[in-house]
């Protein structure tokens, strides 16, 4: 059986290669779409990113895809949001001060407060939440849960319920959120090695096929 075709959103902010690379690999079909007609019949999204929230919000918008994310989300299809994206879903940053972000989930973006380097750069141990759908059970190794970071910001999700994992960098901070079919991380899982691509696996694993859909070429 093949596996879901995932589309990842290309607005220009992000490294593709390495993110659809990674997907391949675990047997997805992927296809990478700058508009949102590239996107029609896609099983789920993966919205990558890096760099600003302000800049990212406003390609996201001149490329169409603030629409199709939200209305994606709130019909049940799977998002994931990768390290600048799983922000985007948030409700605003302080990194651009009243930019609206996607409002998928609720809460602000705040930059780490810490006597630690900033930027956030290399690999950290996540503390998942019981049951947290990317996460990798209990009981798994900690290689397992160590995942490689750079980020200078991080979530605050409204509800606590959204949190699905956190980690620290001189202060513990929202590393991975979601809610129902919507997930993100801070983090790098396709530059996360073993531990990265395990958690790919877990999330395309949930992702439900709708064979019936009619995929443009």
């Amino acid at each position: 059986m093949s596996g879901p075709r995932v589309c990842v959103l290309d607005y220009e902010m992000s490294n593709l290669r390495s993110a659809t690379k990674a997907l391949e690999r675990l047997g997805a079909r992927v296809g990478v779409a700058a508009r949102p007609d590239g996107a029609a019949g896609a099983d789920a999204l993966v919205l990558p990113g890096v760099g600003n929230f302000g800049q990212a919000m406003r390609r996201l918008r001149e490329h169409g895809f603030v629409d199709l994310l939200r209305e994606r989300a709130a019909e049940g299809v799977p998002v994931l949001g990768i390290c600048l994206g799983l922000q985007l879903l948030f409700d605003s940053s302080e990194e651009s001060p009243g930019v609206e972000g996607l409002g998928i989930l609720a809460g602000p973006v705040r930059r780490l407060v810490t006597d630690r380097k900033v930027p956030h750069i290399g690999w950290s141990v996540v503390d998942w939440a019981p049951g947290a759908p990317v996460g990798p059970g209990p009981g798994a190794p900690e290689a397992l849960s160590t995942y490689y970071f750079v980020h200078s910001f991080a979530p605050e999700p409204t509800d606590p319920a959204d949190v699905l994992g956190t980690a620290e960098h001189g202060v513990r901070f929202c590393a991975a959120a979601g809610r129902g079919n919507v997930a993100g991380v801070q983090f790098h899982p396709e530059k996360s090695s073993r531990a990265g691509l395990a958690l790919l696996e877990r999330w395309l694993a949930a992702v439900p096929r709708a064979t019936a859909r009619v995929v443009p070429a």
